[in-house]
């Protein structure tokens, strides 16, 4: 179960949307009008500025989008992890690779004088 709702008319139910003017591409309209969008969803706490673009209604669908991808990877839960053991052939295997590689190392070995 999800715990937060991701469909569009519970997040602007939801969400808080307000308005204001930032500088960037665009020019004199982007700096003189309201264009764009801070998005603040209280039931997660996320709060998102978009202004990409020179319209306040594409700043606004973006900013939904962002608000439902966001929240989307909020409502994640990773699958449980189990824990598994090696099978007796996989043991089996390991021990044989480790003997031979002991013998490998035996046989660099300076012999012994006698």
């Amino acid at each position: 179960m999800p715990k937060f709702a991701t469909d569009r008319e519970t997040l602007e139910r939801e969400a808080e949307v307000s308005f204001l003017r930032r500088g960037g591409p665009g020019g004199q309209h982007q700096n003189k009008t309201e264009t764009a969008v801070r998005i603040h969803h209280p039931p997660s706490g996320v709060l998102l500025v978009v202004n990409t673009h020179r319209s306040q209604s594409a700043n606004r669908e973006e900013a939904f989008e962002r608000l439902t991808a966001e929240l989307d990877k909020r409502n994640f839960v990773p699958k449980r992890r189990r824990a598994t053991k090696p099978s007796r052939s996989a043991k089996r295997r390991r021990m044989d690779a480790k003997s031979r590689r002991s013998e490998v190392k035996k046989g660099r070995k300076k012999p012994k004088p006698e």
